[in-house]
């Protein structure tokens, strides 16, 4: 950034699913003038709606919201084509807004946003979708001893209730040849703007019974539905989570209805207590409850005052 230039500043906003995010950022893109880049991995595809939480047009209130139905679902993306798409986006945005908005909850899209992704090597298309098959009739376990046996060092610290990241892991692994880790830099790159990062959370219970209540309006709006059309696609990565899964397993009558709903509400508070330990492992985010609008302009302020002062 030139010393002529004023600061610019992407104003990061993650936390667990069903906590608030996407109303706490209509608001404060509404305050700033601005507009919001989604970095929820699911909601790029355009045949995934319910089971995402997708925003709908009046939840976005006018806001311009990118990264949401942006691709098909046929087509292969991932966190370092998502990088690059960003961070020319935000060249564009910043001309004409001081501060642009980032949310999600997907944390390896945010941190190639923040951090920059590591250079991975070609992988083979073919060597993927084996192993997405070997977990769909066999499950996470003989790809957890896999992995074990070709990158030890990874397997220590990969979230071993991760598909997508065992199975990403283990594709490098066997096109490359090399362990995964060893690609694994981890150094984060300079970035033309400032960030500032805030992470939303509840009390727990508070934050379970919203997600329960979540799950019951996404069954009402057609969930099941939606995964019957989405079934051929079952192989796809952003498939391979809560909401999708369940209801693949129960098309093929692996258990009932009932318990393909109580697992769907429980893999989901699975999962947010994931998200909230990746993102306190992940980063130096100062952390909010949705409600404390105040607090959260107040720090923001302090964050721009002091980079300006720079």
């Amino acid at each position: 950034m030139s010393a002529t230039q004023a600061p610019r500043f992407l104003i990061v906003v993650v936390g667990p699913t069903a906590v608030g995010k996407t109303d706490l950022c209509v608001r404060l893109a509404q305050h700033f003038g601005t507009e919001i880049i989604s970095a929820d991995s699911r909601q790029f595809y355009q045949e995934m709606s319910i089971g995402t939480a997708k925003p709908t047009l009046e939840e976005q209130q006018g806001i311009r919201h990118h990264f949401v139905d942006s691709h098909p679902i046929a087509e292969v993306y991932n966190a370092g084509a998502y990088e690059q798409d960003v961070l020319a986006l935000l060249g564009k945005l910043f001309q004409q807004h001081e501060a642009v908005i980032l949310t999600g909850g997907s944390g390896l899209y945010v941190r190639a946003v923040t951090d920059g992704m590591d250079e991975m090597p070609e992988t083979d298309t073919a060597v993927r979708e084996s192993l997405t098959t070997l977990y769909q009739q066999e499950g996470l376990q003989p790809l957890l001893v896999q992995l074990q046996q070709l990158d030890p060092a990874y397997y220590e610290r990969v979230d071993k209730a991760n598909p997508q990241r065992v199975i990403r892991a283990l594709e490098v692994c066997l096109s490359s040849g090399q362990p995964y880790s060893d690609f694994r830099k981890s150094e984060a790159r300079e970035r033309p703007f400032h960030i500032i990062k805030i992470g939303l959370n509840r009390d727990r219970q508070e934050l379970y019974e919203r997600i329960d209540r979540r799950m019951d309006l996404m069954l009402e709006q057609g969930l099941l539905e939606e995964a019957k059309a989405l079934y051929p696609y079952r192989a796809h990565n952003a498939l391979q989570t809560v909401g999708y899964k369940e209801i693949f397993d129960f098309l093929e009558g692996q258990y009932d209805w009932a318990e393909a709903v109580r697992l769907l509400k429980r893999n989901s508070r699975r999962y947010a207590k994931r998200q909230l330990t990746w993102f306190h492992k992940h980063g130096d985010y100062t952390w909010f409850h949705p409600e404390q609008w105040d607090e959260m302009l107040t720090f923001i302020g302090e964050q721009m005052g002091q980079a300006r002062q720079v």
